[in-house]
């Protein structure tokens, strides 16, 4: 016998069958949209068609719009979500560590930053990027891991994010009798996916300024192959030798990251009042006294008037001109 139910707002029963009441329990239950969907439009095909009914199957539409909407939502999220190899650049930019499978890039990073890569004595521990931030005085610099560049089995989307990358640190292994042979692998790699590199020295142009960086230089014969290796490659790229167990020129290895950026820090003075040293603006190396007011306020470049400059050299206060090239350093006072 079919049960007898009254809506508070209906004056008529709304007589509920036992199929209804089942389809009812499962949306209860359900735990995902899709189940929660189904168990709606049984509900909705179960129910008495009355007027006593009305406003529940209206109700019960209502839900089916909504939990649809939902699902479509969650579908576009799902599509516009990051590949799993994107990594979002922070801090004064963006440096990545590349070269051949075990030349000890994630060594660098875990040496460098709080991230902690897998670090194994087998080829390709590191298969996603794995991004850290490396502290050199007040900036914070990305150093990204990367998978090892090899003739088979480096992908497309690799490339990409050497491409994209502010700087490139090429890492090779002083303790590798075969060292020259893979650095030559992975310069070739490089130049075949059109990724040309140059010396931060060299004048700026699209190729991606980079260094070598000759790990475990502690390692027996390291000094002697440090020596071909130079003679070698070191007229394409500085070479800088480093040791991540003894600690040989890691806190030269931090200048020569933020040096790769090729930008400067340039500190904002409110008049009256003392600079704050600790948190700079940072610029791209040539930038003006109005690129530094851009950066520091939006409205700054239409409304100012005059900047006062505090350098390293000679400039103690003194006034400036808007296309003014600013320095490393820089203490620059906005008048508007």
């Amino acid at each position: 016998m079919a049960s007898r139910c009254y809506n508070k707002r209906e004056t008529m029963p709304a007589n509920l069958t036992p199929d209804y009441r089942a389809a009812e329990r499962k949306w209860k239950e359900a735990t995902t949209p899709p189940d929660k969907l189904a168990a709606l439009e049984e509900m909705l095909a179960t129910i008495p068609k009355h007027k006593g009914t009305e406003k529940m199957q209206a109700d019960i539409k209502r839900r089916i719009a909504k939990t649809r909407s939902e699902m479509q939502q969650r579908r576009k999220g799902a599509v516009r979500q990051k590949p799993f190899y994107h990594v979002e650049k922070e801090g004064a930019g963006q440096v990545v560590l590349v070269g051949a499978p075990n030349a000890g890039k994630s060594s660098i990073l875990r040496a460098l930053s709080r991230a902690e890569p897998e670090v194994a004595d087998y080829p390709f521990t590191t298969r996603v990027p794995l991004p850290g931030m490396v502290s050199f005085e007040n900036v914070q610099i990305q150093l990204v891991d990367l998978p090892p560049l090899t003739v088979d089995l480096s992908e497309g989307w690799l490339y990409g994010i050497i491409r994209s990358a502010d700087a490139v640190l090429i890492i090779v292994d002083l303790g590798d009798e075969d060292v020259l042979s893979q650095t030559q692998t992975v310069l070739d790699l490089l130049e075949t996916a059109k990724i040309p590199l140059r010396s931060p020295v060299s004048p700026s142009n699209s190729a991606k300024p980079a260094v070598f960086v000759g790990l475990k230089v502690d390692a027996p014969g390291a000094r002697e192959r440090l020596a071909l290796f130079e003679e070698s490659f070191g007229s394409r790229l500085p070479v800088l030798p480093v040791s991540t167990v003894t600690g040989e020129s890691m806190e030269a290895l931090r200048r020569r990251l933020f040096d790769l950026l090729e930008v400067i820090r340039v500190y904002s003075k409110p008049p009256g009042r003392r600079a704050d040293l600790t948190a700079p603006f940072v610029l791209k190396r040539g930038a003006t006294v109005l690129d530094a007011a851009e950066t520091i306020h939006k409205d700054f470049v239409e409304r100012l008037k005059y900047a006062r400059l505090w350098g390293r050299d000679e400039y103690s206060g003194q006034m400036v001109s808007r296309d003014h090239v600013l320095e490393d350093g820089d203490v620059i006072e906005i008048h508007v």
